[in-house]
């Protein structure tokens, strides 16, 4: 019974090592907003082509200075495609939708906007507020793909989450009435 117990506290160490390992070679962004510091961790393995467009506008610091433009309490904020001023930024091509990449909209992770049709994603992305069910890929639903998950900042997330909204630039609504700026985005060390 003692060597039983020793094997599985073993591979249980193994395990946690395994798990402890995966998280430290994800990709990591840090994005500094006017409402404080959020960091992200990006499931690379799971959502490769979005992980990569995704750091790709990160590098090319394409999100400095963009807004969270879109805020639904309960449900999202949505952001990194609008400037301060509400003038939509030039993108590059749209990646192929990976909703079907086993990963839940749940609360804190990330996914990519996009438009009706699921292959239109470019550049803008946005944080479940909540555990976001009907968003994920299923039989008739193409799904938002996630590719992230918020691992520090979810009360910064919260703060913009609790901004007034209404109408600005060309939104009738949900536009945060304060500006919550993506002042900059960069890759860090895990």
């Amino acid at each position: 019974m003692r060597t039983l117990s020793r094997l599985g506290a073993g591979l249980l160490a193994v395990v946690a090592s395994l798990s402890t390992h995966a998280q430290e070679t994800n990709p990591m962004v840090r994005m500094d907003t006017s409402l404080g510091e959020i960091r992200i961790e990006l499931f690379a393995d799971q959502a490769p082509k979005t992980v990569d467009n995704f750091l790709t506008y990160v590098r090319d610091g394409f999100y400095d200075g963009t807004i969270f433009h879109r805020v639904i309490p309960g449900f999202v904020i949505q952001g990194g495609g609008f400037t301060a001023e509400f003038d939509r930024k030039a993108t590059r091509d749209p990646i192929r939708n990976e909703a079907d990449n086993g990963l839940d909209n749940e609360r804190g992770t990330l996914s990519m906007a996009r438009t009706s049709d699921p292959n239109s994603a470019t550049s803008q992305f946005f944080v479940n507020l909540n555990d976001n069910k009907p968003l994920d890929q299923g039989p008739g639903n193409a799904g938002y793909a996630v590719f992230g998950r918020v691992v520090a900042g979810m009360d910064v997330v919260d703060k913009i989450a609790a901004l007034p909204t209404g109408a600005a630039g060309p939104f009738r609504q949900d536009a945060p009435q304060e500006t919550a700026l993506i002042e900059s985005a960069a890759v860090i060390e895990p």
